[in-house]
């Protein structure tokens, strides 16, 4: 099974509002390959100031590896990367020749940005809101989003910066330790 880097949940960098979430499709198995090529021409072209983000959505499942339940991160939606960026008919021919790339997820090929709705639907951009200020450690919290919404949990660190806190549930009768995004909880 391939070993996949947990990515961060996007959260908005740039506020220029010219910049739009597309979607590339790559070869299957390739996201991970096709992102980190996609991130090194953009720093060969300079391209920063237009490709903001780039997005490979994960989700945690539970699978049996050598007789322990684990969380592993898991495509949600494989063959898939979602990129903010400012699009012009200069960077299509550099994004379309990234190796793993297809090509845009469109049209005859051609980029079509998501809708508001859509990318509020996805979650592609999250904000790091006020509840990071309000849960501390020690905290009873129920879980609302996620794999493990409806679970309780109990917790043990909150980080400012990533807008992520550690947890401690109880699955298969063990506490595990779990860190997840602070929008997905909510304090008791």
């Amino acid at each position: 099974m391939e070993e996949i880097e947990k990515t961060e949940e996007p959260v908005i960098k740039n506020l220029d509002p010219n910049a739009k979430w597309y979607v590339l499709h790559t070869y299957s198995n390739y996201e991970v390959v096709a992102k980190d090529n996609l991130e090194k021409v953009i720093k060969k072209e300079k391209l920063e100031n237009r490709i903001f983000e780039i997005f490979i959505p994960l989700e945690d499942t539970v699978v049996e590896k050598r007789d322990k339940k684990v969380l592993i991160p898991t495509k949600t939606m494989p063959s898939y990367l979602f990129v903010k960026m400012i699009y012009g008919d200069d960077i299509w021919h550099t994004i379309t020749r990234t190796n793993g790339i297809t090509g845009f997820v469109g049209p005859k090929g051609r980029p079509l940005p998501l809708t508001t709705k859509e990318v509020e639907d996805l979650k592609l951009e999250r904000k790091v809101n006020n509840v990071t200020t309000r849960l501390a450690a020690g905290d009873t919290v129920h879980v609302v989003d996620g794999l493990l919404a409806g679970q309780t949990a109990v917790v043990t660190a909150v980080d400012q910066t990533t807008g992520k806190c550690t947890i401690t549930v109880t699955m298969f009768g063990q506490p595990k330790a779990v860190e997840i995004e602070v929008f997905k909880v909510k304090k008791i």
